[in-house]
C-alpha cells in the first residue's frame, strides 16, 4: 500500500454514524455505523469497528464486526478479530487471526454492485487458524 494514511479516529476516540471518503483512512478508535469508501480503509490494532463496510481495499489489524465488502482485496493481519460476512475477490488471512463468519469470493469490482449479484464461490469458516494448523 502506498500513500499516507489520514487518521479518522485516533486511539480513545468514538464515533457513530456514516462515513464516506476517497483515498486512505485509518481508524484506531471506536466506530459504529456504515462506511462507504473509494480507496483503502485500515483498521488499526486498537480499533473496534461495528459497521457495514464497502471499500476498494480493507486492511484489518483490530476488532471488526459486520458485513465487509471490498472491490479489490481484504487483508486480515494478526491480532485481528473479525466476525461477519466477507465479500471480496482476493482474501488474505494471516496466522493468528480469529475469523468467525462467512466468506464469498466475488468477481473483481463486485462489491460496489447490488447485494443480489452472483458470486463465484462460497465458503464458511470458524476460527480459520485451527483448521489450517489442525
Amino acid at each position: 500500500m502506498s500513500g499516507e494514511a489520514h487518521t479518522l479516529l485516533g486511539h480513545g476516540s468514538e464515533f457513530e454514524g456514516k462515513l464516506s471518503f476517497e483515498g486512505q483512512v485509518q481508524i484506531d478508535g471506536k466506530f459504529k455505523g456504515s462506511i462507504l469508501a473509494h480507496g483503502t480503509l485500515v483498521i488499526g490494532k486498537t480499533a473496534e469497528v461495528y459497521a457495514d463496510i464497502v471499500t476498494d481495499n480493507l486492511v484489518v489489524h483490530g476488532h471488526v464486526e459486520g458485513t465487509l465488502k471490498a472491490n479489490e482485496s481484504i487483508e486480515l493481519h494478526e491480532p485481528s478479530k473479525v466476525q461477519g460476512t466477507l465479500e471480496t475477490p482476493v482474501l488474505s488471512i494471516a496466522k493468528g487471526v480469529h475469523f468467525d463468519g462467512e466468506c464469498r469470493m466475488t468477481k473483481l469490482g463486485a462489491a460496489s454492485k447490488s447485494s443480489s449479484s452472483k458470486t463465484t464461490s462460497y465458503a464458511a469458516a470458524s476460527y480459520l487458524e485451527t483448521a489450517l494448523d489442525g
